[in-house]
C-alpha cells in the first residue's frame, strides 16, 4: 500500500490525478476502521491531513464555506450559530476523540446512509465543492451527492474541498435513534430546517434508505399549508410524520428492524417539527 501526503492544495489534486484508486483520508476514523478490520485494502492512501486549508472556515457572500477537515469539535464551538442543524448532529458523532478527528468531508467521502452530517445538510440545502485538477471545481447539490451505498457524484480524480451552507434563517432541529445515547452508530436519524423567509421547510432523512434522502412530498405539504403565523395543526403535524415515514425505505440489520425504522421517522418528523415550530413562533412572539 503506497502512502501519499500532500502539503499543499495543489499537491492534492496533483496526487489524485495521478493516483485516481488513492483513497483519501482526514481524520481516517472510517477508512482506517475498515483498513483494520480488513474490509478493504486500497492501492494507495492519500492523507490529506496536512493541507492546512482544509482546516478552515470562512463566511462567503450569504454561506458559510465550511473546509473539509474542519473538525466536529470545531463546527460544534464555532459554528453552532450559523448552522445549528450541523452542530446537533456533529455533538452526537462517536467520542471526544473521534469528534476531535472526524469532518463533515470525511462523512461525505464515506457516504454511508448512516452519516450523522448528512440529514442537517439535506435540510439545509448546502452544496458540495469538489475539484480536480484537469477540470477544475464544481458544486454538487447535497440532494444530488448521494447516488447508493457507500457511493457518490465524486468523480475518480475528484477531491472534496469544502461544503457550502447557507446561515440559519430559522430554527433547525436534528435527531437520532440509536441503541445507546453515545458513540453509537445511528439507527435512523432525522434532521428539519425551517426557512422562513421562503415559506418553506427541509428535511433529511438517515440511516432509513441506500441514500440520505429529502422527506420531498412531506416538504410540499407544509409548503401548502403551513400558515407561518399560527399554532401547528395536529393534524397537519401527523400528516407530516406520516409522508417522511413513508419516503424511507429502510432494511433489516444488526441495529434494527425496517419496520420500526419507519416508525422512528414518522415520531421525529413530528417532534422535530413541533420544537422548531414552537422556536419560530418564539421569536415572532419576542
Amino acid at each position: 500500500m503506497d502512502f501519499l501526503r500532500p502539503t499543499t492544495w495543489d499537491e492534492a489534486l496533483a496526487a489524485k490525478a495521478d493516483r485516481p484508486d488513492a483513497v483519501p483520508i482526514q481524520g481516517g476514523t472510517d477508512v482506517m476502521v475498515e483498513i483494520n478490520m480488513d474490509v478493504r485494502r486500497p492501492a494507495a492512501l492519500l492523507d490529506l491531513n496536512q493541507v492546512a486549508e482544509l482546516r478552515e472556515w470562512t463566511a462567503v457572500g450569504d454561506m458559510c464555506r465550511v473546509g473539509a477537515a474542519v473538525p466536529y469539535a470545531r463546527i460544534i464551538e464555532e459554528l453552532a450559530g450559523p448552522l445549528p442543524g450541523l452542530a446537533q448532529a456533529a455533538r452526537t458523532v462517536g467520542s471526544p476523540q473521534i469528534r476531535n478527528r472526524g469532518s463533515v468531508g470525511g462523512n461525505l467521502g464515506a457516504a454511508s446512509p448512516a452519516g450523522d452530517s448528512h440529514p442537517p445538510l439535506l435540510a439545509a440545502g448546502a452544496m458540495v465543492e469538489v475539484e480536480s485538477r484537469e477540470r477544475g471545481v464544481r458544486m454538487i447539490p447535497a440532494d444530488e451527492f448521494y447516488l447508493g451505498v457507500k457511493r457518490s457524484a465524486l468523480e475518480p480524480d475528484e477531491l472534496i474541498r469544502a461544503v457550502h451552507v447557507r446561515p440559519a434563517t430559522g430554527p433547525q432541529y436534528f435527531s437520532k435513534v440509536g441503541t445507546r445515547n453515545a458513540m453509537v452508530i445511528a439507527v435512523c436519524s432525522f434532521a428539519i430546517a425551517l426557512h422562513p423567509g421562503e415559506r418553506r421547510v427541509g428535511t433529511g432523512i438517515g440511516s432509513a434508505a441506500p441514500t440520505p434522502r429529502r422527506a420531498l412530498e412531506a416538504e410540499e405539504l407544509l409548503a401548502r399549508e403551513l400558515d407561518w403565523t399560527a399554532p401547528l395543526d395536529p393534524a397537519l403535524t401527523r400528516r407530516f410524520g406520516e409522508l417522511c415515514a413513508a419516503a424511507a425505505a429502510p432494511i433489516d440489520d444488526v441495529r434494527g428492524k425496517a419496520a420500526y425504522r419507519v416508525h422512528a421517522i414518522g415520531v421525529m418528523a413530528c417532534r422535530t417539527l413541533a420544537w422548531a415550530w414552537n422556536d419560530h413562533l418564539g421569536k415572532r412572539a419576542a
